[in-house]
C-alpha cells in the first residue's frame, strides 16, 4: 500500500510539471510605411456633348414633312423641316398689293404738292392748301414705308416655314411628326455638335472634401463595355447645387480627342488621374470590429504579445482601408486571423511577415 501511494503521489507530481504552454499563434502582419497612392476612386457616367440645341420654327404652322431622323449629320444651313406655306403666301400677296396701293397714293400726293406749290408761287393758292398738300405726301410716304415693312415681314415668315440646321451637328432628338401643329419656339429637332463632347457624371459630396475649390484635374475615361478604349480629360464645370433627389453634384469633363467609338449616350467609367499624399494603407482583413468600431492588432516585438489599438478609417476600398489615426510609421499590424487574436497573447510572426 506504501508503494502504491507513493506511485500516485509521483505520477500526480508528473502531470504538474507537464501542464501545457501558452498558445502560441502564427499571424501574418505589415510593417506601418505612409506611401502615396493612385485615387482609385471612380463614378459612371455618360458622353454628353457639350454643346446642344434645340431648334424649332420662328413662327407656328401645320408640319409637312422632316427631312432627317435621329442620328443623321447635317452640314449648316441643311433642311430639317417644313411648315404648310398656304397661310404665309397669302399673307405675302397681301403685303405685296399694299405696297402698291401705298405707292400709288403717294404719287398722287406727290403731284398734288407740286400743282399747289407751282399755284402758290402765282398767288392763285392759299399757304393752308399747300401744307395740307405736304401733309399728305408725308403721310403718303410713311404709310408706304410701312406696307413696305409689313412687305418685308411677310417674306421673312413665308422663309420661316423652312426650318434650317444653324452649324454643322448630329440629331439627337425629334419631337415633331408631318401632319402635327407646332407653336413659335417649339422644339422640332435637337441638334448637337459632334466635335466637342463631355463626359457627365454625377459625384458625391464626400469625392470634393479634400480637394481645394476651383481644382480642375486630370480624369481617366473608359467605356464601361470596353474598358481598353480610354480618353483623358479635364474637369471644367462642377454644378454648385447638389440634385434635390440624389444629393450629387454633376460634373462635366471636357475629353481631349475622343475616339470614334465614345458616341452620344455611352455609359463610361472615370477616375482621377492622380495620386494621394502618402497615407497609411491596410489590407481589409486587418480591422477588427471592437464594439462596432474598427480596430488592429499592434505586435510587440520585445514581448512577442498583440495588444488592441482603435484606429479612425478616412476611407473604404474593395481590398484595403485608408487609416488616418490610430497607427504610426514603422509598427507592426497583424493582417490575417485577426478574429483568434486576446489581448495580450503570444504571436510568432511567420516567414517573411513584419519585413
Amino acid at each position: 500500500m506504501l508503494v502504491l501511494g507513493g506511485s500516485l503521489l509521483g505520477l500526480a507530481g508528473c502531470r504538474e510539471a507537464a501542464a501545457p504552454a501558452p498558445e502560441i499563434r502564427p499571424v501574418r502582419t505589415v510593417v506601418v510605411m505612409p506611401k502615396p497612392i493612385d485615387d482609385d476612386r471612380q463614378a459612371v457616367g455618360e458622353i454628353r456633348p457639350r454643346q446642344e440645341s434645340d431648334i424649332g420654327f420662328r413662327v407656328g404652322g401645320k408640319v409637312i414633312s422632316r427631312a432627317v431622323d435621329v442620328g443623321v449629320s447635317v452640314k449648316s444651313g441643311d433642311l430639317l423641316a417644313r411648315l404648310d406655306t398656304q397661310d404665309f403666301d397669302n399673307r405675302l400677296r397681301s403685303a405685296e398689293a399694299d405696297v402698291t396701293s401705298a405707292d400709288a397714293v403717294l404719287v398722287e400726293a406727290r403731284a398734288t404738292e407740286q400743282r399747289q406749290s407751282e399755284l402758290l408761287e402765282k398767288g392763285v393758292t392759299t399757304h393752308s392748301n399747300y401744307d395740307a398738300a405736304v401733309k399728305n405726301r408725308r403721310s403718303s410716304e410713311a404709310k408706304l414705308e410701312s406696307a413696305k415693312a409689313a412687305l418685308d415681314l411677310a417674306k421673312d415668315q413665308l422663309a420661316y416655314t423652312e426650318l434650317r440646321a444653324d452649324f454643322d451637328g448630329i440629331v439627337t432628338a425629334v419631337a415633331a411628326e408631318p401632319g402635327q401643329v407646332v407653336n413659335a419656339g417649339q422644339m422640332v429637332v435637337r441638334l448637337a455638335k459632334p466635335d466637342q463632347i463631355d463626359a457627365v457624371f454625377n459625384v458625391a459630396e464626400a469625392a470634393f472634401r479634400d480637394r481645394p475649390a476651383g481644382d480642375r484635374p486630370a480624369v481617366l475615361v473608359n467605356l464601361l463595355s470596353s474598358p481598353s478604349i480610354v480618353a483623358e480629360g479635364t474637369v471644367r464645370e462642377v454644378s454648385p447645387v447638389a440634385d434635390p433627389v440624389t444629393r450629387t453634384y454633376q460634373v462635366k469633363v471636357s475629353l481631349e480627342n475622343p475616339p470614334a467609338a465614345m458616341r452620344f449616350g455611352a455609359s463610361v467609367l472615370g477616375r482621377l488621374k492622380a495620386t494621394t499624399a502618402p497615407v497609411i494603407v491596410l489590407p481589409g482583413s486587418a480591422l477588427y470590429d471592437q464594439g462596432g468600431k474598427p480596430a488592429v492588432w499592434i505586435y510587440d516585438s520585445a514581448s512577442s504579445t498583440v495588444k488592441l489599438r482603435p484606429v479612425q478609417v478616412s476611407r473604404f476600398e474593395t481590398d484595403r482601408v485608408i487609416v488616418s489615426e490610430g497607427v504610426s510609421q514603422g509598427e507592426v499590424v497583424v493582417t490575417a486571423g485577426v478574429n483568434r487574436l486576446r489581448e495580450g497573447q503570444h504571436v510568432r510572426l511567420l516567414d517573411g511577415a513584419g519585413s
